[in-house]
């Protein structure tokens, strides 16, 4: 395979974002890409890879991509007849689109290509919206086996696993999933609350958060309980956004300008793993897209300097640092209190804030983790700053098959 490099990345602010549609916040992340790698049109792409999960509901399907990218083009800012691929992967959308431009110039078919990813979430006028675009990311026809394998681990940790109409069942999953930690580990509630007023610390040093406020353990602790044991703070909100990147093969980037070549970062592995239902003794399905990518970088856990993890609840961030190998199995809550993931710690982990600060619209989620990493690795976090960051790794899940997600990327990037 050839190399591949991000030189353009760009993520719009992520919050609730009523008075922008697709195509507005769309064009603002595809234009933001360009100016980073220092363009002012695409004239040089060759495919484009489209994430997005919600567009249906607000009335347009199937040709996504297109609808949103023809003003473009008749602009003269995205060439013709150039080919949009639509992804649609639950919360690992995003990163599922990246893999495809990944995979296009590795594999020589194109030199350059791009990812971006979109979601609008908020919906103030039809709130069912939301609920229902979560909830799709179950396996719908089998509901009553997720319930009775959620009743399975809850008569064993003495919690009886309940929904509700104020939370999503993603919600209650994950509920579930840090009982049976608790159970087993003796993780504590207040080690999960650490790990969120780190995130939350984070993100109110990121201009793109959705929620640019510090918060204390206590304060985490305190606010409205979601699923025990996991309160609001602990959880990622609704909002909207997009993130993109522009990738290019190493033959296309010796000819760019000089900054240009000195800002690219190299894609040093991307990896994928598929869920199912697994025994609770088993490691979860990010461990194996973890080994898998460990081997195609050539590096260990240890060589990782700074990563974004799908922390949708907080308690993922605990069970990641494990499945990734940052910690033991069954110390991740110990890892994520004692600081070691947080500023001037052993592995900087989430310093955009993560989900729970920076924001979770769908289908943007793994680029905006991307955008986060390059930053970190080009030395342009400002007070986010990784110092000497060498190898990024962004963690990126989507969907629910039992005690795990449906699919799970892992991607490391590497200064060059």
């Amino acid at each position: 395979m050839r190399d591949v490099f991000v030189i353009g990345a760009f993520t719009t602010p992520f919050k609730r974002h009523p008075d922008k549609s697709f195509r507005d916040l769309a064009t603002e992340a595809y234009m933001g890409m360009l100016a980073d790698a220092g363009m002012v049109d695409g004239r040089d792409i060759e495919s484009g890879w489209f994430g997005n999960c919600g567009m249906a509901f607000w009335g347009q399907n199937s040709i996504r991509a297109q609808a949103l990218f023809q003003p473009l083009v008749e602009d003269g800012l995205f060439p013709e007849r150039v080919p949009m691929f639509n992804v649609e992967n639950a919360c690992a959308t995003a990163s599922t689109a990246f893999s495809g431009a990944w995979k296009e110039i590795a594999s020589g078919v194109q030199e350059v290509s791009f990812a971006l990813g979109v979601e609008k979430l908020f919906s103030p006028e039809m709130p069912e919206r939301m609920t229902e675009l979560f909830n799709q990311c179950s396996i719908t026809d089998q509901q009553d086996r997720l319930v009775v394998e959620m009743n399975r681990v809850g008569s064993l940790t003495g919690r009886v696993f309940e929904t509700g109409p104020d939370r999503t069942l993603f919600m209650d999953t994950y509920g579930m999933q840090a009982r049976w930690h608790m159970w087993k580990y003796g993780t504590t509630q207040e080690q999960i609350a650490a790990g969120a007023a780190k995130n939350h610390s984070y993100g109110a040093l990121n201009p793109n958060a959705q929620y640019r406020f510090s918060m204390t353990k206590e304060d985490v602790l305190a606010d409205r309980p979601v699923s025990w044991p996991l309160t609001r703070a602990m959880c990622a909100p609704i909002g909207d956004g997009a993130a993109a990147a522009l990738l290019c093969s190493r033959e296309y980037l010796a000819e760019l300008p000089q900054y240009v070549r000195e800002r690219a970062i190299k894609i040093a592995a991307v990896s994928f793993a598929g869920g199912k239902y697994r025994s609770l003794e088993e490691p979860g399905l990010t461990r194996i897209a973890a080994d898998k990518a460990y081997r195609m970088a050539g590096i260990a856990p240890e060589d990782i300097d700074v990563a974004e993890v799908h922390d949708a609840t907080s308690f993922c961030e605990i069970y990641q640092a494990e499945m990734l190998k940052f910690c033991e199995e069954g110390k991740g809550g110990e890892f994520i209190a004692s600081g070691e993931s947080g500023p001037g710690g052993k592995l900087p982990i989430n310093t955009s804030g993560g989900l729970v600060s920076k924001g979770h619209p769908i289908g943007a989620t793994g680029l905006s983790m991307i955008y986060e990493l390059v930053v970190q690795l080009r030395g342009e976090a400002e007070e986010r700053q990784v110092k000497n960051a060498e190898f990024a790794l962004a963690e990126n899940g989507g969907g629910v098959i039992g005690m795990e997600e449906a699919i799970a990327s892992v991607i490391i990037l590497q200064r060059q």
